[in-house]
């Protein structure tokens, strides 16, 4: 009788143990890994910073969906054009906009979010420097340096404007703020020195390193695998590669009715410029027509992975193309191909950039 009690108490204990240690690892996780409010931000800066509108429409919709305020989006939007330009600033400013009424026109209600409180500074320089300081870590001191040096007003534009002016602003956390940034230069090509910059100011500011590797993959759905990987590369992660094992190689064949020709031309250039340009999964649609018979084309199409591929049906462009060529076409053949030396498609890839 002692023996089954004892064992009914080990028993019980263990399970208590294991419940308790369960709970502790979901909150550990909860606390390091990106919250739905985190993966929403970076996916608007990244689209924003990369001009893809279509895919930043869905995810302001998902943003707001997950209890992102209005001016909480509105903020981030303003505050990226200091990194991707007024134009892509003012491109997803503009989209939020046309979101917000079509939800307005479905009854949905969407927080506003507190407003800023208005800043009185009466030394903005001073002030920028201080929150620039905060950020890096580091007291300024000595000299102007580098790019400050060589041309001074960019100094004080970055110091009164972004570091005082939009940093001040109480909409957003310094930390908030920076996550945003990191999300948007991670998504661009060619900015990696302010990459590395943002992403120790960011860890200054509490971002951890696990939150880092998480948002790489939210820069691989939306600005594709080279863009993450360079994210990768500076928070001392592995690199993938971006060839995957399941990629996609297809040869449409398509015959369109002579009538329609030249409306089809113009149709099918639209949707394949929008593809390559905009999902990172699609790493050619190549259309072409046969010289001696112009009714006959052939698309090379490349998929970075069957992934990529099913995500391009579902794109808005392809939808597009596909509901409003439907009569054009007089036959279609769609043949898949096994690539026979897929260590050479890289090369191609380095060789024309």
């Amino acid at each position: 009788m002692r023996k089954k009690l004892r064992f009914s108490i080990t028993i019980a204990l263990l399970f208590v143990i294991s419940v308790s240690t369960t709970k502790a690892q979901e909150k550990d996780n909860r606390m390091t890994a990106l919250n739905t409010h985190q993966q929403s931000l970076a996916a608007i800066s990244a689209l924003t910073a990369t001009g893809n509108l279509p895919e930043l429409k869905s995810a302001l919709n998902s943003g707001l969906n997950t209890g992102l305020t209005i001016n909480e989006i509105k903020e981030s939007l303003v505050q990226l054009y200091a990194y991707c330009g007024f134009p892509r600033s003012l491109n997803g400013i503009s989209t939020l906009m046309t979101v917000l009424e079509e939800r307005k026109d479905k009854n949905i209600k969407d927080l506003e979010g507190k407003d800023a409180t208005p800043v009185k500074d009466s030394n903005k320089y001073q002030s920028g420097k201080r929150n620039l300081q905060q950020l890096t870590g580091v007291e300024e001191k000595g000299l102007k340096t580098g790019a400050n040096a060589f041309a001074p007003i960019i100094d004080i534009f970055l110091k009164e404007h972004l570091f005082a002016d939009i940093f001040n602003r109480d909409i957003l956390s310094y930390r908030q703020r920076e996550f945003i940034t990191i999300s948007a230069l991670a998504a661009m090509p060619g900015v990696e020195p302010q990459l590395k910059a943002h992403l120790s100011m960011g860890k200054n500011t509490g971002i951890t390193d696990i939150q880092l590797a998480e948002l790489a993959g939210v820069i691989e759905i939306n600005a594709g695998r080279t863009q993450a990987n360079i994210l990768r590369k500076l928070i001392a992660q592995p690199e993938l590669p971006v060839l995957q094992s399941d990629m996609m190689v297809r040869i449409s064949e398509i015959e369109i009715i002579p009538e329609y020709l030249e409306k089809y031309k113009s149709i099918l250039q639209q949707e394949s410029s929008q593809s390559v340009k905009l999902e990172p999964g699609v790493i050619s649609i190549f259309p072409m027509y046969q010289k001696e018979n112009p009714a006959q084309f052939r698309l090379l199409e490349i998929y970075a992975s069957r992934a990529a591929y099913q995500s391009h049906l579902q794109s808005a462009h392809f939808k597009h193309y596909k509901t409003t060529t439907l009569k054009m076409v007089k036959a279609l053949k769609l043949v898949d191909m096994a690539t026979l030396d897929p260590e050479t498609i890289e090369l191609i890839f380095e060789k024309i950039k």
